[in-house]
């Protein structure tokens, strides 16, 4: 048979022969009782054989005996009762988490209200310091107007007038800088404000997901 194809019929009646004289149905067994035969072939038609041998299994009673069904509700009890358990511990811990937030939420709007008042504070400090430099520079125009037309001791007046307008400058700048500075601060506070208040809302959705799974694990 080598070269050709082999037939169903052929295997099958090879395999009952082996099979009779109690001998293994293998591939092996099979080409010694053939010859050569194309391996894919000779495979699939003993698998063929074996499926038509094989006998259907008797049916089983899967109804669970009574003590083992009284076993399962007993562990399903305490499963419920452990993962209630552990919900009421996140649960907990969760409310401890959100209380400390809470407090840090107060702190942080406490510092919020000192940053505003420190600002105010600057803003009229920058204000009056604005007034004086307005006063002082129209006060210097008109010195600077009447020593245009006077001689060595009125330039050294507007020299001198010269000298605190740049020391006044020098004083808005470091206003302006602190006030700056002040916003930057308040900026940074109500940004870490708005963090805090999502973490809460964000810790009081998760509480509330909690319980909801509580009280449907205690429901069941």
């Amino acid at each position: 048979m080598a070269g050709q194809d082999i037939t169903f019929d052929e295997v099958a009646a090879a395999a009952q022969g082996l099979a009779n004289e109690g001998k293994p149905v293998t591939m092996d067994g099979l080409r010694g009782a053939l010859g050569a035969a194309p391996a894919q072939a000779l495979h699939q038609h003993l698998a063929a054989w074996r499926d038509a041998q094989a006998q259907p299994d008797p049916a089983l009673d899967t109804t669970p005996p009574a003590a083992v069904t009284a076993a399962l509700g007993s562990w399903a009890r305490q499963l419920a009762e452990e993962a209630a358990g552990r919900v009421q511990q996140r649960l907990a811990q969760t409310e401890t988490d959100l209380a400390a937030l809470l407090q840090a939420n107060g702190q942080a709007e406490a510092q919020r209200d000192e940053l505003d008042a420190r600002l105010a504070r600057l803003t009229a400090e920058h204000e009056q310091a604005l007034a004086r430099l307005t006063v002082e520079l129209r006060h210097a125009r008109d010195i600077a107007s009447n020593a245009l037309v006077g001689k060595a001791k009125d330039h050294l007046a507007i020299e001198g007038k010269d000298a605190q307008l740049a020391e006044l400058r020098q004083q808005l700048e470091r206003h302006v800088a602190t006030s700056a500075a002040e916003s930057d601060a308040r900026l940074a506070a109500e940004m870490e404000l708005v963090g805090a208040t999502t973490a809460r809302d964000n810790l009081a959705a998760e509480v509330a997901e909690l319980r909801a799974q509580l009280d449907a694990r205690r429901t069941a």
